[in-house]
């Protein structure tokens, strides 16, 4: 296999940055104007309390992204019926083609919430039993008949993450497996050489490994792939035009922006790692999507048009992860500085750094994306665009702070940590 570098920009490159509000609808983002749709549902009082959102706010902090590394960086807001959007930045740094929130991209483990729709949804059909032992349904599989699908879908298992091995070098171990195919089962092996990190339900420990198994559940009780099944019970009905799993084809289809990691040597060229199977993930990371269909997602699954109340509910089980974040089952929640809690999920794939959250109702949602990884400053700066976007100026600025380190509304602590090995801190 063959690394694909590119040469970096050039200083005197000029970033571009656009910002524009239109209709829900509307098939240009060419207007500098906030237009709100005449049909648009009245606000709910959840929503109706959220102070407006902070565009400039947004902006700076895209504009922070490319200083950070990101040679682009995107957001959109959709609002009752009013979308805004942002951006800053370059898609390709080859062409020097502006990125621009009409772009597909990879959106890593965004794909969970998918896996999880679609398991819950099984739940309904009363074909899954949340608190039955995996075993159950995939004999023999794992190594502690005591593991639960809810276990598993809120990283509860105790089951090892094997992208924290096989991506503890960043390049070199993205390059021994961007075209490389595997199983569901070859995944779970490389989990299994090594040992558990906790009991069965005893701690949250985020694994990789869990979304794989959850794949295999999907396709054991539907009899179909789990990109048919994303299909048929979530991207056709919403109609998300742009959303796809292609696994394991390496091409992102139509018009995209490219991806760039960043090496673990300082100075060392960024990596285009647009193209790639994605196969180490597949269920835990694989789909490719869009800021306006991962928006219509979150807001209808929040809005509860996805499954039954009773099992938005059980996704809506919080396990503590930190001060900030509680995890439910495929589901993040992220309570910001202002008082305010978001719903939804982030997602880390090579090059791609995506950040996806809406509001309890559903009615305001923001997706943000940063073309490129394994970098923790930019990782750690794009929390700051849920705050533009969902707390506006209200957003608590700690005195002395930077945006981001330790004692910021960002982060607690100095380091980052991805969905990729989430067990290795990015500098």
């Amino acid at each position: 296999m063959v690394s694909r570098t590119v040469r970096r920009a050039t200083a005197s490159a000029v970033a571009l940055l656009t910002l524009t509000a239109v209709p829900a609808h509307a098939a240009t983002h060419e207007s500098d104007t906030t237009r709100t749709s005449s049909t648009a549902p009245l606000p709910a009082p959840d929503t109706a309390a959220l102070p407006a959102p902070d565009m400039a706010g947004l902006r700076a902090v895209l504009r922070t992204l490319t200083a950070q590394g990101a040679p682009g960086a995107i957001a959109r807001i959709d609002d009752h019926g009013t979308v805004r959007t942002a951006a800053a930045g370059i898609d390709d740094r080859t062409t020097r083609r502006a990125i621009d929130n009409a772009d597909r991209f990879r959106i890593g483990s965004i794909t969970k919430s998918f896996s999880a729709v679609v398991l819950l949804q099984l739940v309904d059909a009363h074909k899954l039993n949340l608190d039955a032992s995996v075993d159950r349904y995939l004999p023999g599989l794992l190594p502690d008949k005591r593991i639960t699908v809810r276990h598993v879908l809120s990283h509860r298992s105790g089951l090892y993450d094997y992208t924290n091995s096989m991506f503890a070098s960043s390049v070199s171990g993205f390059e021994a497996v961007r075209n490389k195919v595997f199983t569901y089962r070859q995944l779970v092996q490389l989990s299994l050489r090594h040992p558990r990190t906790n009991a069965p339900g005893a701690a949250y420990s985020y694994s990789n490994t869990n979304f794989v198994v959850a794949g295999m559940l999907i396709e054991k009780l539907t009899g179909h792939s789990v990109g048919t099944e994303y299909r048929d019970r979530i991207i056709k009905p919403l109609k998300l035009r742009d959303t796809f799993y292609v696994h394991p084809a390496t091409k992102i289809p139509g018009r995209h922006t490219h991806g760039y990691l960043t090496p673990d040597r300082a100075g060392a060229p960024l990596v285009d790692a647009t193209d790639q199977t994605v196969s180490w993930a597949q269920s835990a990371g694989a789909v490719i999507s869009t800021t306006r269909d991962l928006n219509t997602f979150f807001s209808e699954l929040l809005g509860g048009r996805l499954t039954s109340a009773a099992q938005l509910a059980q996704m809506e089980r919080w396990t503590p992860v930190n001060s900030t974040t509680r995890y439910g089952l495929g589901l993040r929640r992220r309570d910001l500085s202002c008082g305010v809690s978001v719903y939804g999920h982030t997602g880390a794939v090579q090059g791609f750094y995506t950040y996806s959250f809406t509001s309890k109702d559903g009615r305001r949602s923001l997706t943000a994306l940063a073309n490129t990884s394994n970098n923790g400053r930019v990782l750690n700066t794009m929390a700051g665009t849920l705050e533009s976007a969902f707390c506006g100026k209200r957003t608590k600025a700690i005195q002395n702070a930077p945006l981001t380190g330790r004692g910021s509304y960002v982060t607690e602590r100095n380091a980052a940590y991805e969905d990729i090995a989430p067990g290795v801190a990015r500098d």
